[in-house]
């Protein structure tokens, strides 16, 4: 396919540049896949979709302050974006500056950190910290949120709190999983009292999420690899559920990449089980993976999807038109626009069930 294919015309006057007033209370498009079929919801409709004994996958990752302006040893200014933490000193970053640093240089940063640039492999540089402490308590005390860069606007302190779920634990992500944005207490608990199953994955966004696609044919675009970790308890859980008649609900395009990862490393289907059934198979296990999930994708482990209205001509925008459909994702996405939806990160929510699905 192309990427023509992904394109369409957005009113800007939809990018959401802030959150809603409160958690929860954005709309909800759902779209039956099998029937071609879309509905006006709220996302607080989402548990009546739902049924004891149905697992939900959420991502624990937890963003991190990955921005850092500061100047280089020839004094030219310079900003990094930390793309990840690579271990207590060293991190993958990108550099926006009028020259590229070379290999060994020293950057000055939040006039408090000392940086030598250690390598360079295409957008990418390798960066040493030096400094006591490590580089998420640095980051943390000296570091900036990272916005996405549709947001033109400054960070606000809210921010800190609403670009963040709830639930996020691990830090390492330049990027939240937005559709978990839209959760608070209160709806994790009602799908508690409903016999709902809730899972984590962890999966940390790197800054690729927004990199644009720059080929025509989209089988020639390469993704970044990021880091994923499925636990022993979440695959018990779902493979309990799916032994049950139940169904995977992935909370963001990032939930159902480490989920379809994590099955991708194992035989597309296990042996058939007591019954004489078949059933996906998905392996535990921390792992990198470049997944580049398009129309044609068989899916492994996901039966429902929760996710936020996506970029054009992005792989986000991609991998929800191989789960519910190229053309029904057109047609829900035009009628989005038609409707007034706010879109993108601090915006509605999207349930998307495919065929077999909810």
């Amino acid at each position: 396919m192309k990427i023509q294919d992904f394109d369409f015309e957005l009113p800007p006057e939809l990018i959401a540049q802030f959150p809603a007033e409160k958690r929860g209370n954005s709309r909800m498009l759902h779209l039956h896949a099998a029937r071609g079929a879309w509905q006006d919801r709220m996302f607080a409709d989402l548990p009546s979709y739902l049924r004891a004994g149905d697992v939900v996958v959420f991502n624990d990752t937890r963003v991190i302050k990955a921005r850092l302006y500061g100047v280089r040893d020839t004094g030219g200014r310079v900003e990094v974006l930390v793309e990840r933490v690579l271990d207590r000193q060293r991190v993958l970053a990108v550099i926006r500056a009028s020259h590229s640093p070379k290999p060994g240089s020293k950057l000055f940063l939040a006039d408090a950190i000392e940086v030598t640039v250690l390598s360079r492999e295409h957008d990418f540089y390798t960066l040493q910290f030096e400094h006591e402490g490590t580089v998420i308590e640095l980051l943390e005390r000296y570091g900036n949120l990272p916005l996405p860069p549709y947001i033109s606007r400054p960070v606000e302190k809210f921010d800190e709190l609403r670009y963040q779920t709830i639930y996020a634990t691990r830090p390492g992500a330049v990027a939240a999983p937005t559709a978990g944005l839209h959760f608070d207490e209160p709806m994790l608990e009602l799908l508690r009292k409903l016999g709902v199953v809730m899972a984590h994955v962890t999966l940390h966004v790197g800054s690729g999420t927004f990199q644009p696609v720059r080929v025509e044919n989209i089988a020639d675009h390469r993704m970044h690899s990021e880091i994923f970790d499925v636990s022993a308890e979440t695959v018990e859980c779902i493979k309990h559920a799916k032994a049950e008649g139940g169904r995977v609900l992935a909370v963001g395009t990032t939930s159902l990449r480490a989920l379809e990862a994590a099955a991708a490393a194992t035989e597309k289907r296990a042996e058939p089980d007591d019954n004489g059934e078949d059933g996906a198979q998905i392996k535990c296990g921390v792992g990198e993976t470049d997944i580049f999930i398009t129309p044609g994708y068989q899916f492994r482990v996901v039966d429902c999807l929760l996710t936020n209205f996506h970029l054009p001509r992005s792989t986000l925008l991609m991998l929800v038109s191989a789960f519910g459909g190229v053309e029904n994702i057109r047609q829900a996405y035009r009628h989005a626009i038609e409707e007034r939806y706010r879109f993108f990160s601090f915006g509605d929510a999207m349930l998307i069930e495919r065929a077999g699905g909810i």
